[in-house]
């Protein structure tokens, strides 16, 4: 367990002064990233403003998908090669993975890439000060730290600030579901959950500092079972309900969430709370039963699609978006078609969308009936022109309507901002900077499939 007086100053004597974070993959990664920027911060470090100026480097890392791991590693290459060229400057440089790929591929760390110096797992980078003091006293070997603790890294993070007008908050982590493609449960844990009290605290936190919007995160975020106070197991639907009630809160959002877990009560929020946005990221994978069972998802199309009818009835207002899968093993033509008929019947207003890639150590990898990579890539072309338009004609819709934009960006032009609609649509609009981290009530002129234009409302 990591000591919680630990000395600063016995950091900074390896006169580490700058630090560079590149992160990968999901909203928890981001979050995570932001943690450990706390960390470096009180330790006294300060961000870089680009990779080469930076003392200690650390990539934050996602396995979800083969690529996305490769990726990682192709770009250590390129870091040690940066990495060499401070040492011939007569400058130090610290390299540290955290994430997913560090607790999957340990084993591989030190032997595709022996310049790291440090590799900590999800579940342990709050251990970082004790990390950088062993590096101090020891060069040439990797320190990795892949152990389940018994100890929740959330008692020794420092508190979480707000960066701009929306705020993530980790509610909960892990997953119990092991799903046969999913690797989550092996690299973050079984599920568990932050005490209510303490999620609420850091919200008001949030808040009191210029937050307008938190999104509560999860790897199943609707499996929330914290205690409250009295040592009650509360639900995802009463954690928001409490956060409905805090002052200067407007936006709140939850992501993500697992089909089989959304119950009565979640559904009535989606009706009471006015705070809650009406967009909902609610992953089906497949539309296919049979696919659904191969995948262990604990539901099936009827029973999903079912949830959406008595979403959509508690707000008729309500959007949604998704994650597919194409080509999981054993899926047929007649499965596929299964997946299109599904978002025929839901017209999802986003979605994500993937080829099926295996991961050592997962129950699909090891299936019969691998699916060409032709026909994955045909089939996945295919439903994403069907999603995408889609989303094109829910952004049309969006033409003439006003709604309230959190603009958290400067935009690519001189006088822009960048923010987003309450459906998660990207918008930027012609605004001066004193509208940043505001919400503004726009007028929506354009539309693409992936972003909306629009001015501010009366002018």
């Amino acid at each position: 367990m990591i000591n919680k007086t630990y000395k600063v100053e016995q950091i900074k004597e390896r006169k580490v002064k700058k630090y560079y974070i590149k992160t990968f993959g999901c909203q928890m990664n981001v979050y995570d990233s932001q943690r450990v920027a706390a960390i470096l911060e009180q330790l006294g470090f300060s961000a870089a403003a680009s990779l080469p100026q930076a003392d200690i480097v650390i990539f934050n890392t996602c396995h979800i998908r083969e690529k996305a791991a490769e990726k990682v590693f192709s770009d250590l290459g390129r870091l040690n090669l940066i990495k060499e060229e401070r040492a011939a400057q007569g400058k130090d440089t610290i390299i540290g993975l955290i994430g997913c790929v560090v607790q999957a591929e340990d084993e591989q760390i030190a032997k595709r890439a022996p310049f790291v110096d440090f590799a900590l797992g999800p579940l342990t980078y709050h251990r970082l000060p004790e990390v950088l003091a062993k590096i101090s006293r020891r060069k040439g070997t990797t320190i990795i730290d892949t152990e389940f603790p018994v100890e929740s890294k959330f008692d020794f993070l420092p508190a979480n600030h707000s960066h701009s007008g929306c705020s993530y908050l980790a509610i909960q982590e892990g997953c119990n579901n092991f799903c046969t493609y999913c690797v989550v449960p092996y690299t973050r844990g079984v599920e568990t959950s932050r005490p209510v009290e303490d999620v609420i605290q850091e919200a008001k936190r949030l808040v009191d500092e210029g937050s307008v919007e938190l999104n509560l995160l999860g790897q199943n975020v609707n499996s929330y079972h914290g205690e409250d106070s009295s040592g009650k197991e509360r639900n995802l639907a009463y954690l928001l309900r409490r956060l409905n009630d805090i002052e200067g809160l407007k936006r709140i959002r939850y992501t993500t969430s697992y089909p089989a877990d959304v119950n009565d009560d979640l559904i009535a929020c989606h009706h009471d709370l006015p705070k809650l946005m009406p967009y909902l990221h609610l992953p089906i994978q497949s539309g296919s039963d049979s696919i659904l069972k191969a995948m262990n998802r604990r539901h099936t199309s009827g029973q999903y699609l079912e949830i959406i009818a008595k979403l959509r009835e508690a707000n008729p207002n309500l959007g949604f978006s998704s994650d597919f899968i194409v080509g999981f093993p054993g899926e047929t033509d007649k499965d596929f078609q299964a997946t299109l008929d599904v978002v025929n019947q839901v017209k999802y207003i986003q979605a994500f969308s993937f080829k099926y890639s295996r991961r050592a150590g997962t129950p699909a990898a090891l299936m019969p009936n691998q699916v060409e990579e032709k026909i994955k890539k045909e089939r996945l072309e295919i439903l994403q022109k069907l999603l995408f338009s889609y989303q094109l004609k829910f952004n049309k819709e969006s033409i003439g309507k006003v709604m309230p934009v959190l603009f958290e960006n400067k935009g690519r032009h001189k006088g822009q901002l960048i923010g987003r609609t309450p459906y998660m649509q990207n918008l930027h609009a012609e605004l001066g900077k004193e509208y940043m981290n505001k919400i503004v009530n726009i007028k929506i002129t354009e539309a693409t499939t992936n972003s909306l234009s629009g001015i501010k409302e009366g002018e």
